[in-house]
C-alpha cells in the first residue's frame, strides 16, 4: 500500500501527478517474442494475462495500434450476463461471469463489477413461453434464472409504462440476478497492470500492417515500429477481425457493423437493474455517476466507422420512450459507435486457423465485453496448448463449412434479437 498511501496521494495531487508511478511499463518492442497478441482491449489483455498466470508464458507482446482499451472495450454499454440458451454459449459465458465475480480480487484492482441483475422484458404470451424455455435451459446448465410476472416487474422497475395505452404491454420478464454491469476502463487497466507485472510487454501506438506467413506457418508481423518475429500469433481486434485476418490470406464469415450507444445527463439513483427490451432493441442501466447508459440495434450496413447517425439515434430513443415515457425530459450528453464483428450465426470464433501458429478470437457480435475474462482464459489455453479448451471447442471456423452453426437467439442485446 505504500506507493499509494494517503501521503503519496496528497503529494501527487499537489505536484500535478508528475511523479505518479506508472501502472504498467512502456517498453520498446523486442525483435522476437514467443507469442504476439494483436489488440490491447479486454480480450487481448486477458489472453496475455492468463498466458502468463495459467501457463507460465511471459515472453508475450500485446500490440495496440492506438491506446490501450481505446477500441470496443471503451465503446460499449458494459453489461455482463450469461443468460444464453445453447449449451456451448451458456458454458462459456457462465464461466466468464464466474471470473468476473472474482476478478477484482484476482487482479488486485477494482473492476467495479455490480451484480444488479439483468431484466429481459416480455410483451406477449409467446415471449413468456420463450423466456420460460430459456430460463429452464439456463437452470439445467447451473445458471440462475427467474421468470417474473407483471407485478414483480412493476415492483423492480416502477417507472416502466404499465398503462393500458402502452405500445408494448409488459407481461413479465426473465431475470438473471447475477448479471449486471462492470467498468470498462477498469477492466483494461487492471488486466494491463496485472499482465505487465508478470512480464508481458504492452506496446501501444504500434499498428500491425502485415502478417508474414511462410511455408504454411506464421512467422511474425510487420508493424509501424518495425518487424516483430513470433512463434505464435493471436488476434483479438474486435470489429477489425476480418481486416487483420486478410493480411494472412484468410477470408472469414464475418461482417462489421456499427453499434451505437448513448449517455444522458446524470440523475439521482432510480434504476437499480439493467433493463432490456427485445421487441424494440433497447437496453438501459444507470451508471455510478447517475448517467443513463443506453444502447440500441445495429446499423444494418457494413462499416468500420466509429460514429453515430440520426436515424438510429431516433429509433433507439423512440424505443426508450415507449418503455419509459418520463425519459422525454432527459437531455442527452454524448453518443458513440463501436464496430462489431458479426458472424453469420451470432456466436464467436475462438480457434486455431489453417495457418500453423495463427489463432483468431473474434466475431463476438454483441457479446464481447461480458465475455472478456472467459474469452481470454480459453484463448490463452488454445494458444498455449495448440488445441481448444472444452469451453471453446465448439467455436471453430470449420463449423461454418460443416453447417454446424450455433444460432444463439440470445447473442444480441436481448434474448430475442441478434
Amino acid at each position: 500500500m505504500a506507493p499509494y498511501s494517503i501521503f503519496s496521494l496528497a503529494k501527487n495531487a499537489l505536484t500535478g501527478h508528475r511523479d505518479w508511478p506508472r501502472a504498467w511499463r512502456d517498453p520498446e518492442p523486442k525483435p522476437r517474442y514467443s507469442v504476439v497478441i494483436v489488440g490491447a482491449g479486454g480480450h487481448g489483455l486477458a489472453t496475455a494475462y492468463y498466458l502468463a498466470k495459467e501457463h507460465g508464458i511471459t515472453d508475450v507482446a500485446v500490440l495496440e495500434k492506438g491506446w490501450l482499451g481505446g477500441g470496443n472495450t471503451g465503446r460499449n454499454t458494459t453489461i455482463i450476463r450469461s443468460n444464453y440458451l445453447l449449451d456451448a454459449n451458456a458454458g462459456l459465458y457462465e464461466f466468464s461471469l464466474k471470473l468476473w465475480e472474482g476478478l477484482s480480487r484476482d487482479l488486485n484492482y477494482n473492476v467495479m463489477a455490480s451484480q444488479r441483475g439483468v431484466v429481459n422484458l416480455a410483451h406477449s404470451d409467446a415471449q413468456m413461453d420463450a423466456f420460460a424455455r430459456r430460463g429452464n435451459a439456463m437452470r439445467l446448465n447451473g445458471i440462475d434464472a427467474e421468470l417474473l410476472g407483471r407485478e414483480e416487474v412493476r415492483r423492480m422497475v416502477p417507472l416502466l409504462d404499465f398503462s393500458r395505452e402502452a405500445r408494448f404491454p409488459i407481461y413479465g420478464a426473465l431475470l438473471q440476478r447475477r448479471g449486471g454491469t462492470a467498468r470498462h476502463d477498469a477492466l483494461a487497466w487492471g488486466l494491463a497492470r496485472a499482465a505487465d507485472r508478470r512480464g508481458v510487454d504492452i506496446i501501444q501506438n504500434c499498428e500491425v500492417t502485415g502478417i508474414r506467413v511462410e511455408g504454411g506457418r506464421v512467422r511474425g508481423v510487420e508493424t509501424t515500429r518495425g518487424y516483430i518475429a513470433a512463434d505464435k500469433l493471436g488476434i483479438a481486434v474486435a470489429g477489425h477481425t476480418s481486416h487483420v485476418a486478410a493480411m494472412a490470406g484468410l477470408r472469414l464469415p464475418i461482417e462489421s457493423h456499427v453499434l451505437q450507444a448513448f449517455v444522458s445527463e446524470p440523475l439521482k439513483p432510480f434504476l437499480h437493474t439493467v433493463v432490456t427490451f427485445g421487441a424494440g432493441h433497447f437496453y438501459v442501466s444507470q451508471s455510478d455517476k447517475g448517467e443513463l447508459v443506453m444502447g440500441g440495434d445495429l446499423d444494418m450496413y457494413n462499416s468500420y466507422a466509429q460514429r453515430g447517425n440520426m436515424p438510429m439515434v431516433e429509433h433507439t430513443l423512440a424505443c426508450g420512450l415507449s418503455l419509459f415515457p418520463s425519459f422525454s425530459r432527459l437531455r442527452m450528453m454524448r453518443l458513440w459507435g463501436g464496430v462489431n464483428d458479426m458472424t453469420m450465426d451470432g456466436s464467436p470464433i475462438i480457434a486455431k486457423t489453417p495457418i500453423e501458429g495463427f489463432y483468431i478470437n473474434g466475431g463476438w457480435c454483441y457479446g464481447g465485453f461480458k465475455a472478456s475474462p472467459g474469452s481470454g482464459w480459453v484463448f490463452a489455453h488454445t494458444i498455449a496448448q495448440d488445441r481448444p479448451h472444452a469451453l471453446n471447442e465448439a467455436f471453430t471456423l470449420e463449423r461454418f463449412e460443416r453447417g454446424y452453426v450455433l444460432d444463439e437467439k440470445g447473442a444480441g442485446p436481448t434474448p430475442n434479437a441478434h
